[in-house]
């Protein structure tokens, strides 16, 4: 008997395009350039590359940017971030390990790092990469020409809009239907604060998403599409708002205003002598539309919340990667294992 030609299921992946952070502080500050982090992607496709194909999409429609500053080893410790953060800090501070140096000291992130961004050649191909800020990790810095290089090299995949997304699931003609989907993802950094927030047409997708009951994963700053939720968007383009939406009430989590203050202070986001502050926080954008928002005291401990009721899966940031694709795989898998018990 000939093997089985039947279509692989699919999955939705969904990334900022946005390219800039705008700034309340400095004043006139232009913004920084920003992008997706890698590692809050790419947990999630490793987990379920060997089963699903992906659909990719933005905002837009136009490609996304990967974060030159998410490529910093300490990224890639998974739930170990906290530890690691300390250890590379150290390294680069006091022992004064250039980039080559910090390498050889920390090949279980640099091995993971090389593995993620095969992954992105294989599944994203051609995409933009963030150019540097003051406070870049040096080591990042050493390997953006090679990256960048990397992924200018391969052919570009389509990238489709929300609005698409929409209209061709509503189109009696295309064969395309978000009820099909057997997860949608959306991965964070600070990106998802610029197109994320305050659309109508990622309402839209959100309402339609728990309408066919497809699990959606928001990771770090992505939970800010949930500010979203209060439009929807009809089929003539008529966009109406309603306060009390489905989602409102969810429990989720995201990142803290406090830890993204000491990134601000500290980190990459950080203008060189200047005080630094975003437009808006997500932890409180999200409790001052409705949701019910859990974080931890300590920033770098990782945290996952499925709220089953609204087919929501959070995690706050890179260090819950890992968790929440273990989750996620658990929620998708289950949901697999009782259609096929439902279909006996």
């Amino acid at each position: 008997m000939p093997e089985s030609t039947s279509p692989r299921p699919k999955a939705l992946i969904v990334l900022s395009s946005a390219r800039l952070l705008p700034l309340s502080e400095p004043a006139g500050h232009p913004g920084i350039p920003t992008g997706f982090f890698l590692v809050e992607l790419a947990a999630v496709m490793a987990e379920f590359e060997g089963e699903y194909d992906f659909i990719l999409a933005t905002p837009d429609g136009q490609l996304p940017q990967l974060d030159v500053n998410g490529l910093a080893l300490n990224f890639h410790a998974g739930a170990n971030l906290g530890p690691a953060t300390a250890r590379t800090t150290m390294q680069i501070g006091v022992e004064r390990l250039g980039p080559e140096k910090l390498r050889e000291r920390n090949p279980d992130l640099l091995e993971r790092r090389e593995t993620e961004l095969a992954l992105a050649h294989r599944l994203l191909g051609r995409i933009l990469v963030s150019d540097p800020l003051p406070r870049t990790d040096a080591e990042a810095i050493s390997v953006r020409g090679d990256v960048v290089a990397g992924l200018d090299a391969l052919p570009q995949r389509e990238y489709l809009s929300i609005q698409q997304l929409i209209e061709r699931h509503r189109d009696p003609a295309s064969d395309f239907s978000l009820a099909d989907l057997a997860f949608v993802h959306m991965p964070g950094g600070h990106p998802p604060m610029v197109d994320f927030h305050d659309n109508p047409w990622m309402g839209e997708l959100l309402h339609t998403l728990r309408e066919v009951d497809v699990p959606i994963s928001l990771i770090c700053h992505a939970p800010i599409a949930l500010t979203s939720a209060c439009y929807r968007v009809d089929g003539d383009g008529k966009v109406t708002t309603d306060p009390e939406h489905a989602f409102k009430g969810a429990r989720i989590t995201t990142v803290p205003k406090y830890g993204e203050k000491a990134m601000l202070a500290f980190q990459y986001p950080k203008v060189p002598g200047e005080r630094t502050r975003l437009i808006y926080y997500v932890d409180v954008a999200l409790k001052e539309a409705g949701y019910d928002v859990n974080l931890t005291l300590n920033p770098s401990a990782a945290k996952v919340i499925w709220d089953a009721d609204h087919s929501l899966l959070t995690g706050n940031g890179p260090q819950a990667a890992d968790e929440q694709a273990a989750r996620l795989a658990e929620i998708v898998r289950g949901r697999v294992r009782n259609s096929r018990s439902t279909a006996r």
